[in-house]
C-alpha cells in the first residue's frame, strides 16, 4: 500500500471557503441589505443556507484532512509504503476510513440539498412570522 503526504481536499475546501466568504459580506453588508429590503426573510434563509453548507463541508473537509493524517502515522518508516510491521489492524482501520469516502465526497451536493431544504424551512416559518405581524399590524391601526 502507498502513502501520500497530507493533501487538502480542494473540491471540499473551496465551495465551503466561497460560502463563508458570502456569509461575511452578506454580514458586513447586513445593515444596507436590511435596511432597504423588503424581502428580509431571503437574506436570513440565504444565511441559514451559507452557515449550514460551510459547517457541512468544512467539517467533511477536516474530516478527509484528518483520516490522512491518522492513515500516515502508520507509516514507522516514512518511506511512503505501508510493509512488514507497519501493516496492522489498526493501519488496515485507518486506511479503510481514508479509501471509503464516498459520503466526504459527496458532501458538496448532499450539503446543497440539506442546506437548502433547511433554509425553505427557516424562509417558510419567516414568511409566516411576517404575515402574522402584519396582520397584528393592521389589526392594531383598524381595532
Amino acid at each position: 500500500m502507498n502513502m501520500t503526504p497530507i493533501t487538502i481536499p480542494y473540491y471540499l475546501f473551496i465551495p465551503g471557503l466561497i460560502s463563508l466568504i458570502l456569509f461575511i459580506l452578506i454580514l458586513t453588508l447586513w445593515k444596507k441589505i436590511f435596511s432597504r429590503s423588503k424581502k428580509k426573510t431571503i437574506w436570513v434563509s440565504t444565511l441559514f443556507f451559507l452557515i449550514i453548507y460551510t459547517i457541512i463541508v468544512g467539517s467533511a473537509t477536516f474530516e478527509d484532512i484528518y483520516c490522512q493524517w491518522d492513515l500516515n502515522k502508520y507509516d514507522l518508516n516514512m518511506d511512503g509504503f505501508f510493509s512488514g510491521n507497519e501493516i496492522c489492524t489498526n493501519q488496515q482501520a485507518a486506511y479503510e476510513r481514508f479509501t471509503n469516502d464516498l459520503g466526504r465526497n459527496l458532501t458538496v451536493f448532499t450539503g446543497l440539498i440539506f442546506s437548502g431544504v433547511i433554509s425553505l424551512f427557516v424562509f417558510i416559518i419567516g414568511t409566516g412570522i411576517e404575515k402574522y405581524r402584519k396582520l397584528k399590524k393592521e389589526e392594531k391601526n383598524y381595532g
